[in-house]
Parts: C-alpha cells; sequence; structure tokens
C-alpha cells in the first residue's frame, strides 16, 4: 500500500534493470529506454560502465569492497537509497549485472519498493549462464545431448534452513550452471562425485563473461579445481558441467577476436570516444579511454554569429572533422535558421566520420578525397576554388597546410574557429594507473595534438612500458612525426586515416588476419 505521508503522485519511479553480464551489446532495447529517462541511476560494480553512455544522469556505483570506486553498501543501505531517492521524485534506476531476479536480489529489492509505496519495474537481462554459454561456444541445451538446464548457486546463504541436494543434481538429466562457484570449485566437483556424478563429466569455467578479459578452461570433475586454480581464474565467473561442454570448439567464436583481450587507449575527447571504444570491444579488445585534449565552443560566438547571417557568399564551406561540422551548423540550427542558409554552398569533408556527421544534418558532401588528410584534400579541391569564397570552419588550432594551399590555387579563404581543442591538464587517475601497471597493450593517437598532449600527461612509471609492453599506434604519417619529436616510439601506422584505419594497424601488427569490411 502507498505510504499516506509520501502522496503517489510526488513519487518518482524505479526500474530495476538487468545490464547483462558483461558485453555492453547485451543491454536490451528496454533497458537503454529507462537509462535515457533516468535522473539517478544506481548500478552494481560488476555493470560495464560504458552502459552508462545512454544515460545523462547522475550515476553511484555500489561495491562489494571498500575503495577506489566507492564505499560498500549493504543491501538494505540500497533499498533506502532507491526509496529516498524516488520520494523526491526521481526517476531512478536499478542497473544490475545479469538478470535482476537470477541471484541477483532484485527481488527483494522490489519487495521493499512495493511495501513504500514506489512504483517500479523490472527489466529482464540476459543473464550471465546464457552469456557465458554463448561467448565460450557451449549450447547449454542440446537434442542430442541435453534436454534441461539448471541454475544453481554455488555460493549458499549460510542462515538457510535446507541445502542444495548434490544427489539430486548428480543424476539431473541435461546441464548445470553453478554461479559464483569458483571459491567452491572443488567441494562442488566433489559433492558431485560423492553422489555419483561419474569423475570423466566435461566441466569449463568461464571468468568474467563476455567481456574481453574473458577466460575459459575445460576439463573433468575429477581435474577442473587444480586446473583453474593453475589457470589463476578471477570472479565472476561460472561453472558448465555436462555433455554440452565437449561441442564448445565447434562453435566457439567470441576468443577469436582480432583483438580479444588486448587492452586499448582511446586517446579522444571522453564525449567522442563512444563509438570508437564500442568498436574496440566488437574487435574484442578492453577499451581505456584517454581523454587527452578536451573540446569547448569558442570563447564567445560574435565572428560565429556575424558569418551565420552571409553564408549565401561562400562558394565552398570545408570541414576538416566532426567537431567543425557540429560547431557550424550546431551553432546554425540554434540560431533559429536552418539548412537553407547553406543551400548555394558545395560542401567539402576530409573523410568518412566528417561526411558521415554531415548526413546526420541531413547534408551530403560534394567532395571528400582519396586520401583522408588535409594535403590531399587542399589537392583535389583546389581545381575547383579558383576566384571562388570558400569558409574553412575550423579548431582554435591545427595545420595550416589548407590555407597556404588553397591560397596558392586562386581562393579567397575565409578560416572561422568554431570549437576549441584544448589539452588537459592531467589524465584522470583510473586511465593512468593501468599505464602505470603495464596493462596497457595498445594507444591509438588520432592527431598531432592528441600525440604531443599524451607525451605531456604521461608519468615516468607509464612511460617505461612504451615501445615494450604498450604499443602506439598512429592515425597518419604527420601524426607519426609529430609523435617521434615528442619521444613516442610508433609501432604501427594506419594505412587508411581514420579510427578503423589504427584498429586495422594494430590487428596487422600484432600478426592477426585484418578484418574484413
Amino acid at each position: 500500500m502507498p505510504d499516506p505521508q509520501h502522496p503517489r503522485s510526488t513519487v518518482g519511479r524505479v526500474y530495476l534493470v538487468g545490464a547483462g553480464p558483461g558485453d555492453p551489446g547485451l543491454l536490451t532495447l528496454r533497458g537503454a529506454e529507462c537509462l535515457a529517462r533516468a535522473d539517478l541511476v544506481l548500478y552494481d560494480g560488476l555493470v560495464n560502465p560504458l552502459l552508462l553512455r545512454h544515460s545523462h544522469a547522475l550515476a553511484e556505483q555500489t561495491c562489494r569492497v571498500d575503495g577506489p570506486a566507492g564505499r560498500v553498501l549493504r543491501q538494505d543501505e540500497i533499498n533506502r537509497r532507491l526509496i529516498e531517492a524516488a520520494r523526491s521524485g526521481k526517476t531512478v534506476v536499478r542497473l544490475k549485472g545479469g538478470d535482476p531476479f537470477i541471484f541477483g536480489r532484485g527481488s527483494e529489492e522490489a519487495a521493499a519498493l512495493s511495501d513504500a509505496g514506489i512504483p517500479f519495474e523490472v527489466v529482464p537481462g540476459i543473464t550471465a549462464a546464457t552469456g557465458a554459454a554463448v561467448y565460450t561456444g557451449i549450447s547449454l541445451t542440446h537434442r542430442d545431448h541435453a534436454s534441461a538446464v539448471a541454475f544453481v548457486t554455488g555460493h549458499e546463504d549460510p542462515t538457510k534452513s535446507t541445502s542444495l541436494d548434490y544427489v539430486a543434481l548428480a543424476t539431473f538429466p541435461g546441464t548445470l550452471v553453478f554461479y559464483m562457484g569458483l571459491h567452491r570449485l572443488g567441494a562442488i566437483a566433489q559433492s558431485l562425485i560423492g553422489a555419483g556424478k561419474p569423475t570423466s563429466t566435461p566441466v569449463c569455467v568461464v571468468s568474467r563473461a563476455t567481456t574481453p578479459r574473458q577466460r575459459s578452461v575445460t576439463g573433468t570433475l575429477q581435474d577442473i579445481a587444480s586446473l583453474a586454480t593453475a589457470a589463476e581464474l578471477h570472479a565472476p565467473s561460472l561453472v558448465i558441467i555436462g555433455d554440452c561442454v565437449r561441442l564448445r570448439e565447434q562453435a566457439r567464436w567470441f576468443e577469436d577476436r582480432p583483438l580479444f583481450g588486448q587492452v586499448i587507449g582511446i586517446a579522444r575527447p571522453e564525449e567522442q570516444a563512444d563509438d570508437t571504444a564500442l568498436r574496440a570491444v566488437e574487435l574484442g579488445a578492453q577499451p581505456l579511454v584517454l581523454p587527452t585534449i578536451e573540446i569547448a565552443p569558442p570563447d564567445n560566438w560574435e565572428e560565429v554569429d556575424a558569418i551565420l547571417s552571409r553564408l549565401n557568399e561562400y562558394d565552398w564551406i570545408v570541414f576538416t572533422s566532426v567537431n567543425g561540422v557540429n560547431g557550424l551548423l550546431g551553432r546554425l540550427l540554434e540560431s533559429g535558421r536552418d539548412m537553407r542558409a547553406i543551400a548555394k554552398s558545395r560542401l567539402a569533408a576530409i573523410g568518412p566520420s566528417t561526411a558521415a556527421a554531415l548526413r546526420k544534418y541531413s547534408l551530403r558532401a560534394d567532395l571528400v578525397p582519396t586520401e583522408f588528410r588535409a594535403e590531399a584534400l587542399a589537392r583535389e579541391l583546389g581545381p575547383h576554388v579558383a576566384g571562388k569564397n570558400v569558409l574553412w570552419a575550423r579548431a582554435s588550432r591545427g595545420r595550416d597546410v589548407l590555407p597556404v594551399e588553397l591560397a596558392a590555387a586562386g581562393a579567397t579563404l575565409k578560416q572561422l574557429v568554431v570549437y576549441q581543442n584544448r589539452d588537459v591538464d592531467r589524465l584522470p587517475a583510473s586511465s593512468l594507473l593501468p599505464f602505470e601497471r603495464g596493462e596497457v597493450n595498445w594507444i591509438g593517437l588520432s592527431s598531432p595534438s592528441i600525440a604531443r598532449s599524451l607525451a605531456r600527461l604521461l608519468t615516468d612509471d607509464a612511460k617505461s612500458w612504451l615501445g615494450n609492453k604498450t604499443k602506439l599506434a598512429s592515425i597518419s604519417p604527420v601524426t607519426t612525426a609529430a609523435a617521434r619529436e615528442a619521444g613516442l616510439p610508433i609501432a604501427a601506422e594506419a594505412v587508411e586515416f581514420t579510427w578503423e584505419g589504427l584498429f586495422q594497424a594494430m590487428i596487422i601488427s600484432s600478426g592477426e588476419k585484418p578484418e574484413e569490411s
């Protein structure tokens, strides 16, 4: 029943959302919708932080132990936090690893919300058993091997009056999946053997399933405990037991991705790193965002606003970055105008990402050079601009290839700063620490300014790994030259001057087969 002291009309709503087992692509569409409308997100330590890109809300992490991520919260504290936030009128998402109602204590949170009269909704998630099995190549059910599957806790509440019936589990006609069983693996195996399960029964232990740090060990009930110990597997993990394990080599796919297990530094402004980080995940890598620079609007818009009123004077408008597109056209829309203001202008984009940014404004680039660099853009634009007025929407700093080359081609060029490219003072501790531990395999450098900024921001401990454990890939010869001038060794250089080209350079340098487009 609703609490009479807290009328329902002033109460927010709580969504108990299953975040899936780790891969950010496994969040449901409904889960993403809930995150988009949230005022507060309270998320578990097992939740992939990349999921927070779906929300602009305040996000707080609940921790299993006190540490850098925050203070440990008991379940009753979490329940109270949800109720208090909802009573203040907030829309709250409780983001939980896996599925909220499968070993996730979601039902306890739902009961607490119900008792407090808080409206709530439960959004199912892909449970860890499904994710671990599929990402390891194991079919939990199979018409020839298993007609049933049982989910079992490997870590029971010691206050319960009943315990697992291992005799029933040993004779279960299908696949057994133990959650949270890594630290009791030996006892689980011996209990099943003691209850009559054959010692030769196949077993697979999957650690950190569906993430780039996924590892799996296969054995039998007889030897799996010693094999898992030797492999130094980490929680969270699942134990899959049954004949279906024998078939995994025929269906494995995830661990064969070309950058699987690699930690890759994404040196981009934080607000622009999402798509690149997700592509790294698709290739099997663990992205680490390195915001070495930040993008900001101009100190004032006076010059830009003055140009907006006479854009029809320009025969060509040139864009050399996504930021340039958003800076000019975003301001155009904010001013109350629309794309008709540039109806008389032809548009040039330096590469496919910039051209894609134009398409978001329903515009198509008239010219994209075959090589995605300023020299090629100037060379291919040159024959079209003699005697023409050209507007370049640019950053506050950058190379001067375009002004020199276009002036030589006979253009009258107006350079318009529509955004600032600024160095940051320091890297976040969460980004720097993996470098200092030697845990980063690659860093992608996508511009000369990013290369110079990274060289300035890395500590001596981080730099000690460069060229050895940590390799650097450059997006272009110009970026390579700037990096080497700053003392950074380059191990690979992209053929195509895009982030996709950077990833392919890393793959080739690692000795893997390039991804087919």
